[in-house]
């Protein structure tokens, strides 16, 4: 019968070989581990929600969400996440750049050289949770370190470029292009037997004489060139609003976001029936529709009491327009 075998202890000449980086392989992390470090680190913090649609599991698109890039032994993070409104962005933000910083280094030893913060969506609170000031006092919170200073290179959320339908034109005709060169190929080497085109098409255009039609071809070719130049060459717009968070914007909100906070402070002020907000570049308008016997001047001067304190968040100056309808 054959004897159970016991392993012999481990000595400290075992330890030093475990010790020994050479003997022990390689420790490597995935982005996707990171990511989840991230969206784990930012549920912890109070004020972030998690908010999901229909199709956002099958999209990824649910919140919170990171994108991650690692290199070097370090790691750059933008983080994608809803709040619970009203909240206290900034304090929302320092306790979030802390927790994830303190999360990610500690699980991967990876340092976190850069993290953007985008709100991306808004949630109501609960009548019960509506006390900001029990949800996001500093005080008694000593389990949170300071956020390590990092520089911060912001990058600011912006549209899909003009030129994305220019390059995807340019795709297709390449894609045809290789296409029809295979065809051209295979009935040179006579694979099958069919007319070729390119062949065709050059001989077609050294027979070719002045026609009116060459006029209109040659001008839409023009300004079908210019438009490619312009759509290359310009600018992506601007889709969220940075908040004045710090010296750098680092937190953006969307316009929409903006426009559904206005218009629920503004239905807070007496003799206010409802109120519809729009938001471009420049201007915020608050349209808001009064009971006939409140004067329209005391509403709009309490509408714009009540909207002006969230404009102040922002990193830029929209002026304030309030319509008020009767």
């Amino acid at each position: 019968m054959a004897e159970p075998f016991t392993a012999p202890p481990a000595g400290p000449h075992d330890d030093a070989a475990l010790d020994d980086t050479a003997l022990r392989g390689e420790l490597v992390i995935k982005e996707r581990a990171v990511v989840k470090i991230a969206v784990a680190a930012a549920l912890q913090v109070p004020g972030v929600v998690k908010q999901s649609g229909g199709l956002s599991r099958l999209t990824g698109r649910e919140l919170p969400r990171a994108d991650v890039s690692t290199g070097a032994g370090a790691v750059a993070i933008n983080l994608y996440i809803a709040v619970q409104w009203p909240c206290h962005l900034d304090l929302v933000n320092r306790r979030l750049r802390a927790q994830v910083h303190r999360q990610v280094e500690q699980m991967t030893g990876m340092p976190v050289i850069e993290l953007n913060i985008v709100v991306v969506g808004t949630e109501s609170a609960a009548p019960e949770d509506s006390s900001t000031e029990s949800r996001y006092s500093e005080q008694g919170d000593p389990a949170v370190p300071p956020a390590p200073v990092a520089p911060i290179r912001p990058r600011t959320p912006r549209a899909t470029p003009a030129a994305v339908p220019a390059a995807i034109i340019v795709a297709v005709g390449a894609l045809g292009l290789a296409v029809v060169a295979a065809r051209e190929l295979l009935i040179m080497r006579g694979t099958f037997a069919n007319a070729p085109w390119i062949r065709n098409t050059v001989q077609w255009l050294g027979r070719l004489h002045w026609s009116e039609w060459i006029v209109p071809a040659a001008a839409g070719a023009i300004v079908l060139g210019v438009v490619f130049i312009v759509a290359a060459l310009k600018p992506r717009p601007r889709t969220h609003l940075p908040l004045a968070v710090g010296d750098t914007p680092i937190v953006w909100l969307r316009p929409t976001d903006l426009a559904r906070n206005s218009s629920s402070h503004a239905k807070t002020v007496p003799g206010v029936l409802s109120a519809h907000t729009t938001v471009d570049r420049k201007h915020v308008t608050v349209r808001v529709v009064r009971t006939e016997s409140t004067p329209a001047s005391d509403v709009a001067i309490s509408v714009r009491e009540a909207v002006e304190p969230t404009l102040s968040l922002l990193g830029t100056s929209p002026e304030l327009r309030v319509q008020v309808k009767p």
